[in-house]
């Protein structure tokens, strides 16, 4: 066990190396997967705060607008639509 395979590369550092990339390619699927699941999770749950962090700022906006036109003298009827440029 003390020959060299290639340069300084034993026998056994070269089938370990092997091993590891065979085992490597040969993973299955599902345990690929999972990984990629528990980032979307974490996506998901970025998502939703994303979502209810427009809604909040939507009903803040919607609120400002019809306040405003309360005070001018206007209708409180909105279209949805936020005020301002975009």
């Amino acid at each position: 066990m003390s020959e060299t395979f290639n340069q300084g590369i034993s026998r056994r550092k070269a089938f370990t190396l092997f091993a590891g990339i065979f085992g490597a390619a040969t993973l299955p699927v599902e345990f690929i997967a999972s990984e990629a699941e528990a980032q979307t999770a974490g996506m998901e749950r970025r998502q939703e705060r994303r979502a209810g962090r427009h809604e909040r700022r939507e009903a803040r906006r919607t609120g400002r607008h019809e306040r405003r036109e309360t005070r001018r003298g206007g209708s409180t009827e909105t279209t949805g639509q936020a005020a301002g440029p975009k």
